[in-house]
């Protein structure tokens, strides 16, 4: 079961997209994005549990995702436009249940101030479309002491060859 927070709170993306803080400045505009795409053309790309994630920012169920137990060499990219996003020599076992890593590519993630569901937060988005990947905890191990704990459903996975 998906749990979107937009439906749980009740607000509209609207609602929520005037009061997401961009890095950028407090209460700003979120940032345009290289990949824009209509609700309709999203639905048409990616799988139902994606879109849920990615466009309306919902959270996959923990232990359900195959790139969990993902441990091969390669790059992790956004599920919705193909950014490559985090590298395989980041990912740790984190025990939560969805992909982790202890840092991004550079360039490739923008965060936000999440403050739903009664918690502080930090939102992680991918920088060229926008979608929802998951949030940042500094709980991580060494040498950042971050955990960028990711949906699954939000990314694809490509091997390096050998």
């Amino acid at each position: 079961m998906r749990i979107s927070r937009r439906a749980l709170l009740g607000a509209g993306t609207g609602a929520i997209a005037g009061a997401w803080l961009w890095p950028s400045g407090g209460g700003s505009a979120p940032p345009a994005y290289g990949v824009t795409l209509s609700d309709a053309q999203w639905r048409a790309k990616l799988s139902p549990a994606a879109y849920d994630v990615l466009r309306h920012a919902a959270t996959e169920r923990p232990f359900t995702s195959p790139l969990l137990n993902e441990h091969r060499k390669g790059v992790f990219a956004c599920a919705g436009c193909a950014l490559p996003l985090f590298s395989s020599a980041t990912k740790f076992e984190s025990g939560t249940g969805w992909p982790s890593f202890w840092a991004p590519l550079a360039h490739a993630v923008l965060q936000s101030a999440d403050n739903s569901l009664g918690m502080d937060r930090t939102e992680v988005h991918c920088r060229r479309c926008g979608g929802h990947l998951g949030h940042v905890f500094d709980d991580g191990p060494k040498p950042t002491g971050l955990r960028y704990c990711m949906n699954g459903v939000a990314l694809s996975f490509t091997p390096t060859k050998a």
